[in-house]
């Protein structure tokens, strides 16, 4: 069963959401572009004083291997310099995508 991740970013916004996306590569409207392997999906959303993303991964290890290769340069390159406030796994006990 593939797990999620939850990770909250305080002062962080849209615009840098976008600018991240964009040294990435990939466009998480239309869902085009180069998403990294076992990434099986992604939500970005405004929080109160922040944004927050939750991923669904076919592994931890996925995850973490876009984090280490891709995803960790482009977040600074993006303007988001620290650490997620809030980082945390949950194994799924399901997941669906309605037909």
């Amino acid at each position: 069963m593939a797990d999620a991740i939850i990770l909250e970013f305080d002062g962080v916004g849209r615009e840098q959401y976008e600018a991240v996306n964009q040294r990435l590569g990939i466009d998480p409207v239309s869902g085009q572009g180069d998403w990294p392997t076992g990434m099986v999906s992604h939500l970005g959303a405004a929080k109160q004083g922040g944004w927050v993303v939750v991923e669904v991964w076919d592994s931890k290890e996925h995850q973490e291997r876009f984090m280490h290769d891709r995803l960790g340069q482009a977040l600074q390159e993006g303007g988001i310099a620290g650490p997620p406030a809030r980082l945390e796994w949950l194994e799924l006990a399901g997941y669906s995508t309605p037909a």
